[in-house]
């Protein structure tokens, strides 16, 4: 039975730098935005802001959609990627509560998109999408007839 995994990554801007988090898989040093797999009785909102805070320590709400990725990894793994936007104000300091982040950067957008070392593609397509107008209200995803978590 087919069932791509469903993953949630926000690209997290702030005076004009992104914010990376840097891991290390198979002995390779990665960066991706935050991002991971969307949990059982969670919205897809609140596994985009469940990730932020596990790999970077900060507490904030994706304000739109950026594109919604249909992708096949590499080694074949189907992927379906919901890309959020969050703009701050300023550059927050940053503390991962996921073992698996080595530590966190921001970033220029040139220094990303030029990068060898992004964990995918979508990364860097990621960041340059931010920089085109498109976005979507997040009204577009609803969660219908989810039960509530008060």
């Amino acid at each position: 039975m087919f069932k791509p995994h469903v993953t949630v990554a926000c690209v997290v801007q702030a005076q004009n730098s992104f914010l990376i988090v840097e891991e290390t898989i198979n002995k390779k040093v990665l960066w991706n935005q935050p991002a991971g797999h969307l949990e059982a009785n969670e919205t897809i909102i609140e596994a985009a802001e469940r990730e932020l805070w596990e790999e970077t320590g900060i507490e904030a709400t994706p304000q739109s959609l950026l594109k919604l990725f249909q992708w096949i990894a590499p080694d074949g793994t189907p992927f379906l990627r919901f890309t959020f936007v969050i703009d701050l104000p300023d550059k927050l300091p940053t503390e991962p509560h996921d073992s698996d982040i080595d530590r966190c950067l921001w970033l220029p957008p040139e220094q990303i998109i030029q990068a060898d070392n992004l964990r995918s593609q979508l990364v860097r397509e990621s960041v340059i999408r931010y920089h085109q107008p498109q976005r979507y209200p997040l009204d577009i995803l609803e969660a219908f007839n989810w039960p509530s978590s008060a």
